[in-house]
């Protein structure tokens, strides 16, 4: 079953039609996230980069939007496809009409559960991905449909035997990876591109952030990250909030530590 504002309905059921702004124009926004035990994890964070990002692409938000509203209906969907534990999409889009200039900014979300499947790799190769650039402004820190870099990256990687690619700006300096955010290990200091760079507000990445700030053992360094600093690591991770925290274990020839990672996802489970 799938969540079409508010009312559910048979995944095969057509509700996409040819005027929609999420299809014709990348008019949308999404979030995933994860529900354990019919928990959803950071779900505070997860609605405040929404609205944050609703209000910054002018969507208009209903007034019985609230951080209530938004947990009851993805703890809805999960519950009519018999999941305690899943992987949550939220895609909120402006409503039919226009051309790229809207009619109204009003809104249709959808919300589709699948189960959970978590696999963090050991072995977990990643190449830089060259051939199209992210660019270091705002918009490419919120989570639009808009990304067709990252689809192409994908394919890239899977072409050549590579689990991840590490996206670059126009500057090409590291933003990111495919599907998540990167972090850099160089004895006890952690490093990770600073929001104007180009990189997603991660919600786990805020966390990661918050726990080494806390930590007697590491500090942590919103900086710009050259490719060549890739080369130096002694360990790379990736976050996300389906996989929480995954370590990279080898780039090109050279090849990561993971003791980091490892005690970094000790402290984020503790979180959860």
């Amino acid at each position: 079953m799938i969540n079409f504002n508010g009312s559910l309905l048979d995944k095969s059921k057509a509700i996409l039609y040819s005027n929609n702004r999420a299809f014709n124009y990348g008019d949308a926004l999404f979030e995933t996230l994860k529900i354990e035990n019919s928990k959803i994890n950071f779900l505070e964070d997860h609605y405040f980069r929404l609205m944050a990002s609703m209000r910054m692409l002018r969507l208009e938000i209903p007034m019985n939007f609230t951080m209530e509203f938004f947990e009851a209906e993805l703890l809805k969907t999960a519950e009519q496809n018999k999941l305690e534990s899943a992987r949550i999409r939220f895609t909120v889009f402006r409503k039919e009409g226009g051309l790229y200039n809207p009619t109204s900014n009003q809104i249709d979300y959808l919300i589709v559960a699948s189960p959970l499947t978590i696999l963090v790799k050991g072995t977990y190769l990643v190449d830089i991905f060259k051939d199209y650039y992210l660019n270091s402004d705002i918009l490419s820190t919120i989570k639009t449909t808009n990304k067709i870099t990252n689809v192409l990256a994908s394919i890239y990687a899977s072409e050549n035997g590579f689990d991840n690619c590490i996206l670059v700006n126009e500057r090409k300096q590291v933003v990111e990876a495919i599907n998540g955010n990167i972090f850099l290990v160089k004895g006890s200091k952690i490093k990770t591109p600073p929001i104007t760079e180009g990189c997603i507000k991660g919600v786990i990445r805020k966390q990661i952030l918050e726990i080494v700030s806390k930590s007697d053992d590491y500090t942590i360094e919103e900086v710009e990250i050259s490719p060549f600093e890739l080369q130096k690591a002694d360990e790379i991770f990736i976050t996300n909030s389906i996989i929480g925290i995954q370590p990279i274990t080898q780039y090109k020839k050279y090849k990561f530590n993971t003791e980091v990672s490892k005690d970094l996802t000790l402290a984020l489970s503790k979180l959860i």
